[in-house]
């Protein structure tokens, strides 16, 4: 298979992986915006593989798959500007930016640091772009015109700081694990010391992601987020994220001990 051919299959099958993730909702918003299960990433690994100008059309593909499921929406816009900016806001340039995911290969020598920076830009433009579109187009639809930008600020992070922690988890993971500037994506060839170090931090990680979502669907509100919330929430409530964070990080540390004695032995 030529590099093309492997290129264009690539892209296609992450992009379908992509727009299944997204219809995996840990968490949806009453207004739009919702936390998924990595949805953004495969776009993003593929950004980083073929460089930026590819990925940057991969995101603007990914982008109009997102529009399709979310049709209705345009026809909440008061104005043809009002569509316009829904469409290049909400969708265009804040899905399209998955496609900077690789702006830092070669620029940072850690593959896992470089596609985890890449990745957060990416989330970071495309908060401030739902932002934007949420104080302006949706003040008075769903927003209230009043406030408009404190809301949409608070609104949009409700969704967007989970998702970004798990995308740059993910994208940190992933960069530590496989080759991703090679033609051929494997495993990437580690000590067995420094593979059992990342893999011991693989039950924390997802531990702390885990109890970060459970946490965030606790003070979420239709009108966002309310960190006030936690003051009136049940002790029962927090059973779930305690005991998910404390399992993760028991399993690393076993893990880790179990690895350190195996060397020593």
């Amino acid at each position: 298979m030529n590099n093309k051919t492997l290129r264009l299959t690539e892209s296609a099958i992450m992009l379908a992986l992509g727009f299944i993730l997204s219809l995996l909702k840990i968490i949806d918003m009453p207004f739009g915006g919702s936390v998924t299960v990595f949805s953004m990433l495969p776009v993003i690994i593929i950004a980083y593989r073929y460089k930026t100008a590819w990925g940057l059309l991969v995101g603007f593909t990914a982008s109009l798959l997102q529009m399709l499921t979310g049709l209705k929406n345009l026809t909440y816009g008061t104005s043809a500007g009002a569509v316009i900016a829904i469409i290049l806001l909400d969708y265009v340039v804040a899905f399209t930016a998955m496609g900077l995911g690789g702006i830092f290969r070669g620029r940072i020598k850690d593959q896992g640091v470089g596609l985890a920076a890449g990745a957060f830009a990416a989330c970071l433009i495309r908060y401030i772009c739902h932002t934007v579109v949420g104080c302006t187009v949706w003040a008075g639809v769903s927003i209230p015109t009043s406030d408009g930008l404190l809301y949409s600020l608070v609104y949009n992070a409700a969704y967007m700081i989970p998702e970004t922690v798990i995308t740059v988890v993910g994208a940190y993971f992933a960069g530590k694990i496989f080759t991703l500037n090679e033609q051929q994506i494997k495993p990437v060839p580690i000590s067995g010391s420094t593979s059992k170090n990342m893999f011991a931090a693989v039950p924390a990680a997802l531990g702390i992601v885990v109890a970060f979502v459970f946490i965030f669907a606790m003070v979420q509100t239709e009108d966002g987020f309310d960190i006030t919330a936690i003051a009136q929430t049940d002790i029962f409530d927090w059973l779930a994220p305690i005991i998910v964070l404390i399992i993760g990080i028991v399993v690393s540390v076993i893990v880790k001990t179990y690895s350190s004695k195996e060397k020593k032995a």
